[in-house]
């Protein structure tokens, strides 16, 4: 390696330490913060993010007017607001699990019909674990508190492609016991997990779009034909994990109730694709109760195709 080689590798491994004392700091001080002033906080945001900043508000928009094509404008406006002010809150409360303890985080989100998938478990069947973009999924991590102890929890990540940021996120994740897995090593982590006397419940969240030359299926969700990613149904059907479904309500402000709900009594038999609809058709069921708990600044629908009418 030569000296310019090495001082740049210097050079970008004290940027990125920096980078992460500094994202550190600042989350563990907003963590510190009570609920009732961070809801305060989330409402001052609001304001220049929606107005000024307008964050991602042609994406917001136009998904919201293909999605529910039946809303007058003032109707996609008000869900509009409705989200911004739902994302804020899930963004800073996500914050709070830096420092949050089991017992405050237990109090904050509630799983119902957990035993549904204990049960499984117990039994020595892995369970596959489908959730959406929904609510505070990142919240969700500390499902492993509520699992019994015989199992091994663990949740399907994406990298991040800030280095300071994924390792924070990651570790954040992991405090109430679950394993993080980077997608790409989703496979790898089922296989090895063959030789563990454990079972695994591993979380899937599903939703993600694939990339264009990866848009080989489609399913009907929110007005679209949708490109899906199929991966997960492929990983569970073919290493004999049972499915189950993660609804998210939000009772109030900074409280979150899930319930689990098997999505097919004998997943691995079903055929191609069966698992995917599936979840598409709880995940969109969901999302039209209270649309604005959805994740709609990505843009979800940029490989979609028009649906076939008659």
């Amino acid at each position: 390696m030569t000296n310019d080689n090495k001082n740049n590798n210097d050079t970008t491994g004290v940027q990125s330490s920096f980078s992460y004392t500094l994202l550190r700091m600042v989350i563990t001080a907003v963590s510190h913060i009570p609920f009732g002033v961070l809801y305060v906080l989330s409402d001052i945001i609001f304001f220049p993010l929606y107005y000024v900043v307008r964050y991602r508000r042609k994406v917001v928009r136009k998904n919201l007017v293909e999605s529910f094509p039946e809303k007058n404008l003032n109707e996609i406006v008000a869900l509009e607001k409705k989200f911004y002010h739902s994302f804020i809150d899930i963004a800073l409360e996500s914050c709070k699990m830096m420092t949050i303890s089991h017992d405050e985080i237990r109090r904050h989100i509630s799983f119902s019909n957990v035993e549904c998938a204990n049960a499984m478990l117990r039994q020595g069947t892995s369970v596959g674990l489908f959730m959406g973009h929904f609510g505070n999924w990142e919240w969700v991590a500390s499902l492993a508190l509520w699992l019994w102890n015989g199992a091994l929890a663990s949740q399907i990540y994406h990298r991040l492609r800030n280095p300071a940021m994924d390792r924070l996120m990651k570790q954040m994740r992991e405090r109430f016991g679950s394993v993080c897995v980077e997608m790409h090593d989703t496979v790898r982590f089922v296989r090895d997990g063959l030789n563990d006397e454990r079972p695994y419940i591993i979380g899937f969240i599903a939703d993600q779009s694939p990339k264009l030359r990866e848009s080989k299926h489609f399913v009907d969700f929110l007005n679209h034909s949708t490109p899906v990613l199929t991966g997960s149904e492929k990983v569970m059907k073919r290493y004999g994990y049972q499915a189950v479904f993660l609804g998210v309500r939000r009772v109030k402000r900074g409280y979150y109730e899930c319930t689990i709900t098997p999505l097919h009594p004998n997943a691995p038999e079903l055929p191609d694709f069966e698992l995917t609809r599936l979840y598409f058709e709880k995940l969109e069921e969901e999302i039209k109760q209270n649309p604005e708990l959805y994740l709609w600044t990505h843009n979800r629908f940029k490989h979609a195709r028009e649906l076939e009418t008659e």
